[in-house]
């Protein structure tokens, strides 16, 4: 038997909010692995990878806090929206 989750179906933004915050860890592993590919080819290792290791967290990094600030943002504003109607 399956089990059927109780209260309310996840909002569709909420659920897109997740998907984003999934894809920053690709957007964090891709330089890495770019520069892994690169220095193989050229010979020039590590250092390519280190700069996609370095690329890739502060990228993330940066994503990240943009996307949280924008959530918050966006919670703020719902919760004043409910607070002003009587």
């Amino acid at each position: 038997m399956v089990a059927v989750p109780e209260g309310p179906p996840p909002d569709s933004r909420e659920l897109g909010y997740y998907f984003t915050l999934a894809q920053v860890g690709l957007e964090m592993v891709a330089p890495l692995i770019v520069g892994l590919v690169i220095d193989s080819v050229l010979g020039t290792s590590p250092w390519l990878m280190l700069a996609g290791i370095l690329l890739g967290f502060v990228g993330g990094l940066a994503h990240i806090i943009m996307l949280t600030n924008k959530h918050d943002a966006q919670e703020r504003r719902k919760r004043q929206q409910g607070n002003d109607k009587p």
